[in-house]
């Protein structure tokens, strides 16, 4: 239904132009100590084509203590964010199956889900208009299973995250098309930005529109102005909203560096910024190959929040956090 070791890394760019976004904002001028407007250039789009990362400066990213080659639980994410291995004919041929299965499941799971969400669409606009929380349980419940059938989730931090009933901005890692229903296992209540045209898409853009999810037109000024300050009128009311401020899914499977939107909505709105690192989603559906889905698992760490503060002082903390737990060869 919801169509994220020692190493020098490029210091993320206090501000850089959106995709295909050709005109500059005119919020761009601020004064030093305040807080930075928001600006149309620093936008995270969710969904949005691979744009170069700027590497201006040098900063160290300090090593999370989380090891990467071992797990406690059940199941094997040794290789969870790992360079991609090469796959053969028959890997890839199984990997093509598990991903027929995987959208013929989720897919199936969706209608009844979305004629539940339907009927319930009144109440939930008398009661509960901005959060929706019943909306979001069905899609919890439909990303669940539909994840479950075919691969495992573990959360590492949950003590990290905020109460349910707390407004704060997640940002995470984008490497796949799975990172949306993984990050579903949080339990927690999210707005999140994608592109006008999903909306249109039969069942799963329809469910994106009752649960209240953020269009953005890239090729409409207007739209990103009106995205941006969407993101903080609904923090102000209580929801949360997730980006991914890399602003898109990454290509090669190295992170890029961040955007400065999501952490000016979160300066504006006051609320907390709570860093995520996904690991594992590039192995199993790496990008632009939604149409394979290799065996595997799915490990999200979830950090300490950042208390609302400057932007670019909640930017460089988010990086270095999520950085932190990624190997080094995924680190631009």
């Amino acid at each position: 239904m919801n169509a994220l070791r020692p190493v020098h890394v490029g210091r993320p760019a206090s501000s850089c132009r959106l995709i295909h976004a050709q005109a500059e904002s005119p919020l761009l001028l601020s004064r030093a100590g305040r807080t930075p407007p928001l600006s149309l250039e620093s936008l995270p789009v969710l969904v949005s084509a691979p744009a170069p990362a700027p590497q201006l400066g040098r900063k160290r990213v300090h090593r999370q203590q989380h090891d990467i080659s071992t797990s406690a639980s059940s199941f094997n994410l040794s290789q969870a964010g790992t360079d991609r291995p090469g796959h053969g004919n028959l890997s890839n041929a199984f990997a093509i199956l598990r991903a027929m299965l995987f959208y013929a499941t989720t897919l199936a799971l969706s209608i009844p889900l979305f004629i539940t969400m339907l009927l319930m669409t009144p109440l939930v606009l008398l009661f509960d208009r901005h959060r929706r929380l019943w909306q979001h349980f069905v899609n919890n419940i439909w990303a669940k299973v539909s994840t479950s059938l075919f691969f495992p989730v573990k959360v590492e931090g949950r003590e990290h995250l905020p109460q349910p009933n707390e407004a704060a901005v997640y940002v995470a890692n984008h490497q796949s098309f799975m990172d949306i229903y993984s990050l579903f296992h949080l339990n927690r209540a999210f707005k999140f930005i994608s592109k006008t045209s999903i909306f249109f898409f039969p069942i799963v853009g329809w469910s994106m529109f009752l649960t209240g999810h953020i269009k953005l037109n890239r090729t409409d000024r207007r739209s990103m102005m009106a995205c941006l300050l969407e993101c903080q009128r609904l923090l102000k009311l209580g929801s949360s909203v997730l980006f991914f401020p890399e602003g898109t899914r990454s290509t090669s499977g190295r992170m890029a560096a961040f955007k400065k939107g999501a952490f000016s909505v979160a300066a504006k709105a006051k609320v907390p910024v709570v860093p995520i690192t996904m690991v594992g989603t590039g192995n199993m559906m790496p990008n632009k190959q939604e149409f394979k889905l290799f065996p595997g698992g799915v490990r999200i760490i979830v950090h300490p929040r950042i208390h609302p503060g400057s932007a670019d002082a909640m930017l460089d903390q988010a990086f270095q956090s999520v950085a932190g737990s990624l190997p080094p060869e995924l680190v631009a």
